[in-house]
């Protein structure tokens, strides 16, 4: 029996994501689309911080066979003659849009729809009948070809080649947004005592370390106060952070020294201390945190952060709650 997707299961449609350089917990179907498969050309040899045009899947006799659907306040439908032969991962757009165009780092804000080529059934959504997700527009991956060179308000439409155990699959993506890649809450007054928050330009913190001994509970501020959905606990975030040391104020992590690239997670995935910087928090919040060793990696000796006290500055980007079984 061939593999399906299930409607039920978005959290498989979520992994797509892992596509475009995010962090998932679940395994994303293999005929989704993968940069190590791109068809008319080796689009993987452009480089997509200067032309993500260039760096697009092209058109094929696939998916221009497929007639889709151009009322995009709606869920696409697709027309074709089934089955729908597939040899390469080929891209059109249906529907140009006269929105925002999509620049190389741009967190965008994606409905997907999946028909099964042999069949014409769909087999899975997302941000139609649950919610939707955002991918970062980031270097040669599936997701990134998949979108790139495209404005909000498109639909594109894109076939993946299937395997001897599943089929192939059409796949709709409707731009519906671009979302701010740092916190656009309001801002609130600074806490006396925590450690101080200077912001960049682009949204990049950098912490100046408080004078005096470390605190021995979580310490919570919120910086910047969003206005959108409020995470519940075991949601999967979207965010930016960047996380120092006490004991000296350097770095070590953070996601804007990746190229300001957001990281997406289930806030069961962290540490105590960064999970009570997301949960209760709403989207377009900035939260500064303080966690002492025994909530972050104090449990584990072998960690060199083991013994450390650490501070977080946290960008609430997005919330995708948790898939129910």
């Amino acid at each position: 029996m061939r593999a399906r997707l299930s409607l039920i299961a978005p959290a498989l449609l979520i992994s797509a994501l892992a596509l475009a350089g995010c962090s998932t917990p679940a395994a994303s179907p293999s005929s989704s689309p993968s940069a190590t498969s791109t068809p008319g050309g080796d689009s993987t040899a452009v480089d997509p911080t200067t032309d993500l045009c260039g760096a697009a899947y092209e058109s094929g006799p696939a998916i221009e066979a497929v007639t889709v659907d151009t009322d995009t306040t709606k869920e696409p439908t697709v027309t074709f003659t089934a089955p729908l032969e597939v040899a390469a991962i080929e891209r059109t757009v249906t529907v140009e849009g006269d929105g925002e165009k999509l620049e190389y780092g741009s967190l965008a804000d994606v409905k997907q729809t999946i028909f099964d080529a042999e069949t014409g059934e769909k087999v899975g959504d997302m941000g139609w009948t649950n919610a939707g997700a955002l991918t970062s527009i980031v270097a040669e991956t599936g997701m990134a070809q998949a979108i790139s060179c495209a404005t909000v308000g498109s639909r594109i439409a894109v076939t993946t080649p299937g395997s001897a155990d599943r089929p192939a699959y059409i796949w709709i993506f409707d731009i519906a947004g671009v979302t701010p890649s740092a916190a656009w809450g309001t801002e609130q007054p600074a806490v006396d005592g925590m450690p101080v928050v200077t912001l960049a330009e682009d949204g990049t913190p950098s912490v100046t370390v408080p004078e005096g001994d470390a605190p021995t509970e979580v310490e919570l501020a919120t910086l910047k106060k969003g206005d959108g959905a409020v995470v519940q606990p075991g949601d999967s975030v979207t965010v930016q952070y960047m996380g120092i040391k006490w004991s000296d104020g350097t770095e070590f992590d953070s996601s804007w020294s990746r190229g300001a690239v957001p990281s997406s997670f289930p806030t069961t995935g962290v540490v105590d201390g960064f999970k009570q910087a997301l949960e209760g928090y709403a989207v377009g919040s900035q939260v500064l945190v303080v966690v002492p060793p025994a909530f972050g990696y104090g449990a584990d000796p072998t960690s060199a952060l083991a013994k450390e006290t650490l501070i977080f500055v946290v960008d609430i980007l997005a919330t995708t709650p948790a898939a129910t079984q």
